[in-house]
């Protein structure tokens, strides 16, 4: 009975370091273009902690992220074509793991997050705020109690993606083990994907690899340079189309040898200029072509005239 409880549980897709949402033989040949719609950070209770300056103890109050991310659902849901699923980037919550209100403010984001069309699975990326800046055994255990696998591959139309916890590149020093697990499968995972001559390979995770230049310096909101370029550098020999991540609360990207780094901004709390908002991804045989939109703008057009031939040009 557990496992048909997994299954039926929205929340708990990624499961065996894949999702159960769709089957792989059904999925690896091409189909067609397709969507997807990539969500970041809706981190409920930093809008409050940011503007009392107490980004500790001050995220007690949620309110006005439930609203946006209420918005950005009921936004997905109008979209015509469905998108193929809906990924959120990491920091689904504000409280760090063992803080006061981290699991109330994630029964709320499940309370929205729940009404998403049935037909458009939620894929879950682990943040910093979900498994702490320096994640544990323990912590990456209850993430995965709570929101499915911390990683994990999927077909959808000729395409791979793969999920990645970007906290084992951030400082894995607590758990160093489950780093060097996860290296090894990514590895076998980018030979599957070699064999099975897919069309696009494409990776999600929290933490950019770079912001805007790949040989930036090192900061809280990318990666260190040596663990940077040994993956940039592994993407670029697998042939991985983009890198999509959150993190920064703000849009930007760059590119590195072909491979595009895209960060999105978030649906809660802006750091900088950009609105509450949703990046529309549309998947060609050429290409991966995206555009940030904000909520009020998918919410009210939909998604606009030139993405919508893209995906027209199906049969």
């Amino acid at each position: 009975a557990g496992a048909m409880a997994a299954a039926g549980n929205v929340f708990l897709r990624a499961r065996g370091r894949t999702l159960t949402a769709f089957r792989p033989d059904a999925e690896y040949q091409w189909n067609g273009p397709f969507c997807f719609i990539q969500g970041a950070d809706p981190q409920f209770g930093l809008m409050k902690a940011w503007t009392h300056g107490d980004t500790n103890n001050g995220d007690d109050e949620w309110e006005e992220e439930i609203k946006l991310a209420e918005q950005a659902v009921q936004a997905i849901n109008r979209l015509d074509p469905k998108p193929k699923f809906f990924v959120l980037c990491g920091d689904l919550v504000h409280g760090m793991p063992g803080s006061r209100w981290k699991k109330k403010q994630e029964q709320d984001l499940k309370d929205v997050l729940k009404n998403t069309d049935q037909d458009i699975p939620l894929v879950f990326v682990s943040g910093n705020h979900d498994i702490g800046n320096t994640p544990t055994r323990e912590t990456i255990d209850d993430y995965c109690k709570n929101w499915g696998d911390d990683y994990f591959s999927f077909w959808v139309g000729g395409v791979f993606f793969l999920v990645l916890n970007s906290q084992l590149y951030f400082d894995s020093s607590k758990c160093p083990e489950l780093r060097q697990a996860q290296d090894a499968w990514l590895d076998e995972q980018l030979a599957v994907a070699a064999n099975q001559k897919c069309k696009h390979i494409i990776v999600f995770q929290h933490i950019p690899l770079f912001l805007s230049k790949p040989d930036e310096d090192h900061d809280y909101f990318n990666l260190d340079k040596s663990v940077r370029q040994e993956i940039m550098e592994k993407f670029h020999k697998a042939g991985v189309r983009a890198v999509f991540s959150g993190h920064y609360h703000r849009n930007a990207g760059g590119s590195y040898k072909g491979l595009e780094m895209v960060v999105s901004s978030a649906i809660g709390c802006q750091l900088g200029q950009d609105t509450h908002g949703l990046r529309v991804v549309v998947v060609t045989e050429e290409k991966v072509v995206h555009r940030y939109y904000s909520l009020t703008e998918l919410g009210s057009h939909g998604i606009e005239k030139e993405m919508l031939d893209l995906l027209a040009k199906q049969k």
